[in-house]
């Protein structure tokens, strides 16, 4: 299915402080808005939790509790962590959920994607629906020598500079109203050395813990992709495989690259209302 485009959201709408989750080796940093069923946003590898900016007003409008976390190693989360990745993310987003009071629906974006579908395998009580934005869910079939090269790109050294250049290929089709600043922000967050490091060590994440997990969900499951997604040889077709193992909803986002929620915050708030909706009335 495929939606259009309509006017964007205000970013600028206020959000509450950080808050922070104690975890064994730091905290995770994360906020809340509004009130009603509670949703936990989670970003992508590289990302921040503003990444869903523009998404996350509209949830909290339209009656629900949405608290908004940073991976570990990124925004303000530490760095003191000793391992990274989808397995680790999933402990951290189920240890929020409790703390808040769950069950939870989950959106994740990209790897978050995979720490979903872990959460709703292992703990389906705390999961009320998985939705999956651009999802990593499994690893992709790439070639030795590009996996060297984007490896040989994420050394810590260089990381902040490589992604900084790299970031505007995964924002294909339509960018952020605000993207030079995001990018900006971004930039200078992986510029601190310690954050520099985590980012890299998250970017050698192995997905095969979430595809293992993937026929253990029986949660209800929204796949959301970009038409324009970069980081799949064909989006449509990835998320079609993803929504069939999952027996979810599928919805292609036009003009949309790895983000859509931040490309294009109107599209897919309304395609994520719209399940909800669906969800709460059958619950």
């Amino acid at each position: 299915m495929t939606l259009r485009k309509e006017n964007a959201p205000n970013a600028n709408t206020s959000v509450s402080s950080t808050q922070y989750l104690d975890r064994e080796e730091g905290k995770i940093g994360y906020d809340v808005q509004g009130s009603g069923p509670l949703l936990v946003l989670v970003p992508g590898m590289g990302e921040l939790r503003s990444s869903y900016r523009f998404l996350a007003p509209i949830l909290c409008q339209a009656g629900y509790r949405v608290a908004t976390t940073d991976l570990r190693g990124h925004g303000d989360s530490d760095t003191s962590f000793s391992s990274y990745g989808d397995v680790e993310t999933a402990g951290d987003i189920r240890a929020l959920i409790e703390k808040l009071g769950g069950p939870a629906v989950i959106i994740g974006n990209s790897m978050a994607s995979g720490s979903g579908v872990i959460v709703a395998a292992e703990h389906p009580e705390q999961v009320t629906a998985l939705v999956l934005v651009g999802p990593y869910v499994r690893n992709p079939k790439v070639n030795a020598i590009m996996l060297a090269l984007f490896k040989a790109m994420m050394a810590p050294l260089w990381v902040a500079s490589a992604w900084k250049a790299y970031m505007p290929t995964l924002y294909a089709g339509a960018k952020p109203v605000d993207f030079a600043d995001y990018r900006a922000a971004v930039y200078a967050h992986l510029r601190q050395p310690a954050y520099g490091k985590a980012f890299s060590l998250t970017t050698q994440t192995d997905h095969a813990p979430a595809e293992a997990r993937l026929p253990e969900v029986s949660a209800p499951v929204l796949v959301i992709m970009g038409e324009k997604d970069p980081d799949f040889k064909d989006p449509d077709a990835e998320a079609r495989w993803i929504g069939g193992v999952l027996h979810g909803e599928v919805i292609m986002v036009p003009d949309a690259g790895h983000y859509p929620q931040s490309q294009q915050p109107e599209i897919t708030s309304a395609a994520v209302l719209g399940f909800l909706k669906a969800v709460f009335h059958r619950a």
